[in-house]
């Protein structure tokens, strides 16, 4: 997935539309956060919209979910039910990708993020997005993996099973048809 450079301005005023709609759909996940004030962050920053609207096309559904008080930077993860469905069936990072013989996937989930201008999920924000809602009860997610463990050949993902929350481990190259990963950005 190439990033998308810049939008016209229909293309960003139809995002803006989207992400409005889920802030309003959605106030628990953002509760003390006013759409106005993330709104006029949006406009004023088009290289964080080209992401969003890479996260929205890829089947993201990127929500706010916070905000930093002493920056005012809005967060926002992808809060698609599932993993989304145009970021699956990659391995970690070019570096597993590039150490395939065999069936190599189409790209990595580190490469990807990055090409989209955002970041992967770390198991912390993970987890506080499996406090807003049910997420990857049929999937699962690449998170950004700590270096000692990426060091040894493996990566980090989370999922949701049996009403409960679990990051698991696996070879960095592997990769499933259910597996994608989830990011996120400040705004």
């Amino acid at each position: 997935m190439a990033k998308q450079k810049n939008l016209s301005q229909e293309a960003k005023d139809t995002l803006i539309s989207i992400l409005k709609t889920r802030f309003e759909t959605h106030r628990a996940r953002h509760e003390n956060i006013q759409w106005t004030n993330v709104e006029e962050k949006l406009r004023s920053q088009p290289e964080k919209l080209c992401s969003l609207y890479q996260m929205e096309q890829s089947g993201g559904e990127p929500d706010v979910v916070g905000q930093t008080p002493t920056t005012g930077t809005y967060h926002f993860f992808d809060c698609s039910p599932e993993s989304p469905t145009g970021r699956r069936s990659l391995c970690y990072d070019m570096e597993a990708l590039e150490s395939r013989k065999l069936h190599k996937p189409k790209d990595s989930a580190v490469a990807m993020a990055i090409e989209m201008g955002c970041k992967l999920l770390t198991e912390t924000q993970y987890q506080t997005l499996q406090t807003l809602g049910t997420f990857d009860i049929k999937t699962s997610s690449w998170l950004c993996t700590p270096p000692e463990i990426r060091a040894l050949g493996g990566a980090i993902f989370g999922d949701r099973r049996f009403g409960r929350v679990f990051i698991y481990h696996n070879g960095a190259e592997s990769y499933y048809g259910a597996r994608g990963f989830r990011c996120f950005i400040e705004v």
